[in-house]
């Protein structure tokens, strides 16, 4: 008899009204939980990680005097090289 019927309730008032709540509800918990879970999310790639990383190493090497950036990723004078 409904021609609006949403499967809530045989009464049509009762059964919009409950539709528009459980929608409501449905659509809040989803906005909500989806950007806490989006916020909570770990670290992707570790980009903050390096980052932090790195202005750490910055701040070593600034206070031990030493450049930023070093030519050799290595001591030359504890490498062995082949004959």
């Amino acid at each position: 008899q409904n021609p609006d019927y949403h499967g809530f309730s045989a009464d049509p008032d009762a059964d919009v009204l409950n539709m528009r709540a459980v929608f409501f509800a449905g659509v809040s918990v989803a906005i909500v939980l989806g950007t806490v879970f989006l916020h909570y999310l770990p670290d992707y790639g570790l980009q903050q990680w390096a980052r932090r990383e790195a202005e750490l190493q910055i701040r070593e090497r600034e206070s031990r005097g030493l450049p930023l950036l070093d030519p050799n990723y290595y001591d030359p004078a504890r490498l062995t090289l082949p004959p």
